[in-house]
């Protein structure tokens, strides 16, 4: 009487030596894999430095600070020359250009951060 297979039944799988090493190593290959893409998660990762964000906010501050102060300077002072002179609007559009330059050149220096102001060299 022929016998009848079991569908539930696991029959071992035969397999030769060198089928196992290319599974093992497979497998070891996929381990590394997801490791490295562990790492990689948000969830992983060291904790950011939050004063470093703080500081660039900072500066960002007093570089806009010092442009928009350049620019009211050169305002109030071709004003003030236009009152004295008589000379109204020339003294307010010149000074006024002049302080938006003093702004450009305060905010390139303060970006680069390498030129002082007495350092007409370096921008």
């Amino acid at each position: 009487m022929p016998s009848e297979r079991d569908p539930t039944s696991v029959e071992p799988e035969t397999t030769s030596p060198g089928e196992d090493a290319e599974w093992a190593a497979r497998r070891d290959d996929l381990s590394k894999r997801l490791a490295e893409q562990r790492r990689r998660l948000p969830g992983n990762r060291e904790p950011a430095n939050r004063s470093q964000g703080m500081r660039g906010a900072a500066q960002g501050l007093k570089v806009a600070s010092e442009f928009v102060a350049g620019i009211l300077v050169g305002a109030a002072i071709g004003y003030f020359i236009d009152q004295l002179a008589g000379t109204s609007p020339f003294g307010l559009i010149v000074f006024l250009l002049l302080g938006f330059a003093a702004g450009v050149l305060n905010v390139i220096r303060g970006i680069s951060g390498n030129g002082s102001p007495g350092d007409p060299g370096q921008l």
